[in-house]
């Protein structure tokens, strides 16, 4: 239908019949929070899912970057993209930490690794990259850097649910990497996050600190938090679970018809993918050059928007060009050229599990339609 509405996201809802199950359970143990059966089923299976040795969940990512950062118990200076969603910095403000804003690499998105080491000053207690649209960072460089200046490492990996490279769940690097269930992602828990670590003994601080610092039920050993995911939102993420794998394979069909009908467009570019990576398609950002595509970002948003085709600047703003951070120095305009260029250009086309190739094929229709209108015009 040409008159429906293409959102950018749609939530990954698992079969109300398959619910209402789980939810009967939930009813006759009478057990709705605090470490549940399917709390400690779901870590369980999203580490044998995701290949981890220890996850804790959250009640959203938001809390578990800022616990993660007090589980590493991080002072200081932190150095950061500032290519993300506000939560990435919003956590380093909530721990009274200083944001350093680093440039991004015009590949991948991702932090530059090149311009980390010009920003470490002695306050520079640990480095926060995004693995960007699920791209990975550049971890191997940097985990060398990390060693060489004797910093921590917390990977935001919000949009890196399930993604691989050579094998391996990128979340098995940095100190900690920290998800997001959100029901825009490729896997939910309606609301929902995690925090990804290596030992047993990190594992147990951090469950610590997310129900309120208490070690037993007089002991408190931490001025903790409440982020503790609940027994509802433990049940959805295990029945969608269930359903990712299948949800991953339509987002990915969809993001094939983008590729091949959109990789010879002048003035529209778009990520490629990592050799040996193996993605979650949970995004399609495409990139708006005015002068060859012929109409800008904005116009062609806008465009798209009447054709009631929803897609989402994402990121735009830059963090920080927001007033909370615009004042540092590292969020001086040129300090970030190549982050406010992508960010004066990124549309994030619509791709979920509930598009079809001919939804696909529509929405390229109309931007291909929009260039051949602008290049009629000139």
């Amino acid at each position: 239908m040409e008159d429906k509405q293409i959102t950018v996201s749609s939530p990954l809802l698992p079969p109300l019949e398959e619910f209402m199950p789980y939810l009967e359970k939930i009813w006759n143990r009478k057990w709705l929070t605090n470490n549940g059966d399917y709390h400690q089923e779901l870590e369980k299976a999203l580490c044998d899912y995701l290949g981890v040795k220890h996850l804790a969940l959250f009640s959203n990512g938001t809390l578990a970057l800022i616990t993660a950062l007090q589980a590493l118990r991080i002072t200081g200076e932190v150095i950061t993209t500032p290519y993300s969603f506000v939560a990435t910095t919003h956590s380093l403000w909530w721990n009274n930490i200083k944001p350093v804003f680093v440039d991004i690499d015009p590949v991948t998105m991702n932090l530059d690794p090149e311009k980390i080491e010009a920003a470490i000053t002695p306050r520079t207690t640990a480095i926060m990259p995004v693995h960007v649209y699920g791209t990975p960072c550049d971890t191997e460089r940097i985990r060398q850097i990390a060693e060489t200046y004797g910093l921590q490492v917390i990977y935001d990996a919000a949009h890196a649910f399930g993604v691989t490279q050579n094998g391996t769940s990128v979340l098995n690097h940095g100190d900690l990497s920290i998800l997001s269930f959100h029901a825009t992602k490729t896997y939910s828990t309606i609301e929902g996050g995690a925090i990804v670590c290596h030992d047993a003994k990190m594992k147990q601080r951090i469950d610590f600190l997310k129900n309120f610092g208490f070690a037993d039920e007089t002991t408190v050993v931490a001025p903790g938090i409440n982020a503790k995911l609940n027994e509802v939102q433990a049940a959805y993420g295990l029945l969608s679970l269930k359903h990712v794998d299948k949800a991953i394979q339509n987002r990915k069909m969809v993001a094939g018809i983008y590729r091949e009908k959109l990789k010879n467009l002048p003035g529209l570019t778009f990520l490629h993918e990592l050799p040996g990576v193996s993605g979650n398609y949970s995004y399609f950002p495409v990139f708006i050059n005015e002068s060859a595509f012929g109409i800008s970002r904005d116009d062609l948003y806008f465009k798209m928007k009447e054709k009631k085709i929803l897609g989402r600047r994402y990121f735009y703003p830059l963090i920080s060009d927001f007033p909370t951070y615009r004042g540092l120095p590292s969020a001086a305009q040129e300090n970030l050229p190549v982050a406010r260029k992508m960010a004066s250009q990124v549309i994030c086309l619509p791709l979920h599990h509930d598009l079809s190739a001919a939804d696909a094929e529509r929405i390229v229709s109309v931007i291909l339609n929009e260039h051949a209108a602008a290049s009629r015009n000139k």
